[in-house]
């Protein structure tokens, strides 16, 4: 329906535009903390009487140069738009769209040279602060909320996929801390749907804790009490840890 959305808007617009923020990510196939219930665009003059209420317009125009055409549709660029969106949204659902931007193959310095052009404007330091936190390794929404929550607790930088080597062979944990055998699995209700995927998991975990590594798994519903969660992670790792203060991800 959001997409829905977003084609209509394209047919009764006469002057150039060019969508954007959480609209083009959308567009670009990335994933998002929540789907916009409003088209985001960018528009070369300001609406007259009659406007729409579902559409957000921003203005003035960008340049040309960050704007390229999907699917017949103008759009901005893959790093302006995860730029624009680490500005407009709160610090986890930038983190997640700039997470899947860098895994869907946006440059770090090309996002950080947007950042430049305007150091100063609205959003620009929480921008900076999410681009270089930034991680391609992040599979999922999820995995990128979860590492949002140590982040922002100060815990040092988690690792993602992080390689183990077992009796069974090698797995790929979804992130940790390699230096403390320390792993952080998001575990989502659609990965056991069957009792033989049940089993496997169950081997698999078992090769990892004999490997020598500490496993915490991690639903849903951990991620609603991140204080919890945090100390029940703290709770695995060195005593003398050094904490980052990191203030752009507590702000709205």
């Amino acid at each position: 329906m959001a997409l829905a959305r977003i084609v209509g808007v394209h047919h009764r617009l006469r002057g150039p535009h060019a969508f954007s923020h959480a609209s083009a990510a959308m567009l670009w196939g990335l994933r998002l903390w929540s789907v916009p219930d409003q088209v985001h665009v960018y528009q070369s003059c300001r609406p007259g009487t009659g406007r729409d209420g579902n559409v957000r317009r921003h203005v003035p125009p960008i340049d040309a140069t960050a704007i390229t055409t999907l699917s017949g549709l103008p759009v901005t660029t893959l790093a302006r738009t995860a730029v624009d969106c680490a500005r407009e949204m709160g610090p986890l659902p930038g983190l997640v769209v700039m997470d899947a931007a860098m895994r869907a193959g946006a440059d770090r310095d090309d996002l950080l040279a947007l950042l430049r052009v305007d150091p100063t404007g609205r959003g620009m330091a929480r921008a900076r602060a999410i681009v270089r936190l930034a991680d391609a390794g992040a599979e999922s929404p999820q995995e990128s909320a979860l590492r949002f929550v140590m982040l922002r607790a100060g815990l040092p930088e988690p690792e993602t996929q992080l390689r183990v080597d077992s009796r069974l062979g090698t797995f790929w944990g979804d992130l940790g801390w390699g230096r403390w055998r320390v792993l952080l699995e998001y575990d989502g209700r659609s990965k056991y749907t069957v009792a033989e995927a049940l089993i496997s998991e169950k081997r698999r975990h078992d090769a990892i804790v004999e490997a020598g590594w500490r496993i915490l798994r991690v639903t849903k519903e951990d991620l609603r009490t991140p204080t919890a969660l945090v100390a029940r992670v703290i709770r695995l790792l060195p005593a003398d840890i050094p904490l980052s203060h990191r203030p752009h991800l507590s702000t709205r």
